[in-house]
C-alpha cells in the first residue's frame, strides 16, 4: 500500500471513529489518536505492515464495553467483527482484513488473546502504553469515577508490594495499579514498547510514593 493510500485510509478511519464511537472519557478520540501514533512508531521500528497496523489501531475500540460489564472480555472480538465488516464495505484490500481483525481482537488485556503477528503485537503494545504514565493515571481515575469506585481503600490507601490484603480494583481505584498497571511492562512484546513502558511505570511508582505520603497520617511511618 502506498503512503498516499495509507494516509487516505487513515483519514477515513478517523472520520468513521468520530462519527460512531460512544466510548467513555478513557476511551475517547484522544485515546485512539495516541494509540495510532504509538502503533505507527512501533511498526516502523519492528518492520510491521502499516496497512494492517493503522486501521487496526484506529478501529480497536470501535466497540466499547464498560469495565465492570460481564461482557468485557468479549468486547475486542466484537470490535474485530465490526471493524472488518466496515472495512470490507468500504473496499479495503481483502488480503489484509483477517490480519486487521486479529490485531483488533488481540489488543485487549481482558480478552487474553495472544498476538500471532508483528502487527498484533504492535497494536497491543500501543494500547497498553496508554494505560501507563501520567495519561494512564488520568484514565484510571476517569474510569473509576464512571464506575462509582472509591479512590482508595479507607484503611490501606496504597498497598504494599506484595499487597497484604485482597485487591479489589472495582471498589477501590488505586488497587488497579497493583492488580494490573504495574504488571503491564512485563507483557510488552516489542523492545521499544517495553522501554517506554518501563519509563512510564516509573511515573506510576513516583505517583504512588507521593500518594502514600499524602494518605499516611503524620508520625505513622513516613518522614516529614
Amino acid at each position: 500500500m502506498t503512503a498516499a493510500a495509507l494516509s487516505e485510509w487513515s483519514a477515513r478511519c478517523e472520520a468513521h471513529v468520530r462519527q460512531t464511537m460512544a466510548g467513555d472519557a478513557a476511551h475517547d478520540l484522544a485515546h485512539v489518536r495516541r494509540v495510532v501514533a504509538w502503533a505507527r512508531r512501533l511498526a516502523q521500528v519492528e518492520g510491521a505492515d502499516l496497512g494492517v497496523v493503522v486501521p487496526a489501531a484506529w478501529l480497536h475500540d470501535v466497540v466499547t464495553v464498560p469495565k465492570d460489564s460481564p461482557d468485557r472480555a468479549a468486547a475486542s472480538r466484537h470490535a474485530a467483527e465490526v471493524a472488518m465488516a466496515w472495512l470490507r464495505g468500504e473496499g479495503y484490500p481483502e488480503g489484509k482484513l483477517d490480519a486487521v481483525a486479529h490485531a483488533v481482537a488481540a489488543h485487549s488485556f481482558s480478552a487474553g488473546i495472544v498476538p500471532q503477528t508483528p502487527e498484533a503485537e504492535v497494536v497491543q503494545d500501543a494500547d497498553r502504553l496508554d494505560a501507563l504514565g501520567a495519561i494512564g493515571i488520568a484514565r484510571l481515575y476517569a474510569t473509576a469515577g464512571a464506575m462509582g469506585s472509591a479512590l482508595t481503600h479507607p484503611d490501606d490507601p496504597v498497598p504494599a508490594e506484595p499487597p497484604g490484603r485482597p485487591l479489589d480494583d472495582r471498589r477501590y481505584a488505586t488497587d488497579h495499579f497493583f492488580a494490573k498497571l504495574l504488571r503491564l511492562p512485563a507483557t510488552m512484546r516489542t523492545a521499544a514498547g517495553r522501554a517506554e513502558a518501563e519509563r512510564r511505570r516509573a511515573v506510576l511508582r513516583a505517583f504512588l510514593d507521593e500518594l502514600r505520603r499524602e494518605t499516611t497520617p503524620p508520625g505513622e511511618g513516613l518522614a516529614a
